[in-house]
């Protein structure tokens, strides 16, 4: 969050010019049109999100996140859970999403209708590059939208119903707030600011770790970027009554679910202990190198890298306090706190592509500057269409092979512990089963330490149990074990043959279907 002023005594628009005078010089014309350029831009986001939208399997992370939806659907309020969930942030949006699609219980649900809410937040994401274009630049801002809009990474996890599409735009939509509060000494950006931090918290429990990243990232360009001029100045007890208030406010409201669960807000106080025990790894070890492996990349993503550190040794050269100084240092931040935490997952990366993007454009701008001064306009224009061709060929094949044709390969290194394909045939197995059985209503036994993401495949059936292996198991007309707990249940599985099914890497579950006679 920015906390001052870049010059002191500027007024607003000295400061968020384009440091570049031909590109500066196009921003009053282009002003007029930011909000349609930006609003198309979004359109196109969503045109290349929605496609095949239910076609992917659930990950498990989206199966147990649907299930919190279908209880809340069934009249159930939140209970948060900060050891094995996350906030109740995603389930809010969710659910009147799902309600307004149709949906009325945990069966009526779709992965389109779940998934749907994700599209959203990363569409506003987009859209908050629009409100960005103050602070960076409009030219910018365009091209790290129309980057975020069609990248392999921020469309492959914005069509994942998982909490880091939302947790993105609200880490995003504080950084605005908190710059335009500070700016303008304005308490309703500062309510906004304070709402967005709730959000981030309601969101996920690494909150903790992006608001220590920004401030320090704040004080870091206060005490190097404007060496203390004007830290704060003039910041009066109203914003930051305003700004609090407000986060207290969401917080209670969300963590309580409206007033209807309080065990789940004083389960806050559990919140940085569970952190810090989860970032020891708890399964998802990964090397220091992982978010860089991951983000280099493909055809396109190394040359996308390659820019936004071209872009971050530009903003280090600035004589003159830049707001792309404090993005650099942020992002900074961001990377080596992941990079250092043993615990990964390639959905944080997303984290990482808003500062990305826009150091990207900022080093593009830069180099159009330079190459028009250099080489002519006229050259520098064939030059760029080239140039952006080629990377749009990149970025259009890296989307298409990672998104929409192999979204759940083992060599993909954006499915992470996938479900497998193979696993969308168990239900219908099942199905046909028990019609040439003769069985209406078939009772379904599943034994496994960890179900997930069955209960979401099996959803459509009425009569489905889970037990742990060891426990007492009923009759049931199909059993539905892992590989562990077959040999515990041998004699209950007699007159039972298997079947397997890939959950998903390295493992397998048994689908015991009756004997034919």
């Amino acid at each position: 969050m920015i906390t001052s002023r870049l010059k002191s005594g500027a007024s607003l628009p000295e400061f968020t010019r384009s440091a570049n005078p031909s590109i500066g010089a196009l921003a009053p014309r282009l002003s007029w049109a930011r909000w349609p350029a930006f609003i198309i831009i979004a359109l196109i986001g969503l045109a290349v999100r929605l496609p095949q939208l239910g076609a992917r399997p659930m990950h498990t992370d989206e199966a147990i996140n649907g299930y919190i939806v279908g209880q809340l659907l069934h009249g159930e309020s939140f209970t948060y859970d900060p050891q094995d969930r996350h906030g109740p942030a995603l389930a809010a949006l969710a659910l009147p999403l799902a309600r307004m699609q149709g949906a009325r219980s945990f069966s009526d649900l779709t992965e389109s209708e779940l998934r749907t809410t994700t599209v959203v937040a990363g569409t506003i994401t987009i859209l908050l590059f629009g409100a960005a274009a103050d602070m960076f630049g409009v030219v910018p801002c365009l091209l790290a939208a129309l980057l975020f809009a069609v990248a392999p990474l921020p469309v492959y996890y914005d069509r994942y119903f998982i909490h880091e599409s939302l947790f993105c735009a609200a880490t995003f939509a504080l950084i605005l707030s908190s710059w335009h509060a500070f700016n303008r000494r304005s308490t309703g950006y500062a309510a906004l600011a304070g709402a967005c931090v709730a959000l981030m918290v309601a969101c996920k429990e690494t909150a903790i770790l992006h608001l220590f990243a920004l401030i320090v990232a704040a004080l870091v360009f206060n005490a190097w970027g404007l060496r203390g001029k004007s830290f704060t100045k003039s910041f009066g007890p109203g914003p930051l009554l305003a700004g609090v208030s407000t986060f207290l406010a969401l917080i209670v409201i969300l963590f309580t679910w409206f007033g209807r669960n309080w065990k789940s807000f004083f389960a806050l106080w559990r919140v940085a202990p569970n952190v810090f025990a989860r970032s020891a790894g708890q399964g998802h070890e990964q090397p220091f190198w992982y978010f860089g492996r991951l983000l280099v990349g493909g055809w396109s993503g190394g040359l996308l890298v390659g820019l936004a550190c071209l872009g971050l040794f530009i903003a280090f050269r600035k004589r003159d306090a830049s707001v792309y100084q404090f993005l650099a240092y942020y992002g900074l931040l961001v990377a080596a706190i992941y990079s250092l935490i043993p615990y990964k997952t390639p959905w944080l990366a997303l984290n990482l592509w808003p500062p990305l993007a826009l150091l990207a454009a900022m080093a593009v701008e830069s180099v159009w500057f330079r190459a028009e001064k250099r080489f002519g306009r006229h050259a520098a224009v064939l030059f760029f269409c080239i140039a952006a061709m080629l990377l749009g060929v990149l970025i259009a094949h890296d989307t298409r092979q990672r998104v929409f044709l192999a979204p759940t390969d083992e060599n993909n290194p954006y499915a992470y512990a996938h479900t497998s394909d193979d696993l969308l045939g168990l239900p219908d197995e099942i199905a046909d089963a028990a019609r040439r059985e003769g069985i209406s209503t078939p009772r379904i036994a599943v034994i496994a330490s960890d179900p997930w993401p069955l209960p979401w495949y099996l959803r459509r059936f009425q009569q489905v149990g889970f037990w742990q292996p060891g426990q007492r198991v009923g009759d049931a007309d199909f059993y539905v074990t892992s590989t562990e707990a077959a040999d515990q249940y041998a004699e209950t599985l007699h007159g039972f043959r298997p079947d397997f099914f890939g959950s998903r890497p390295g493992v397998l579950i048994l689908l015991w279907l009756p004997e034919r006679k």
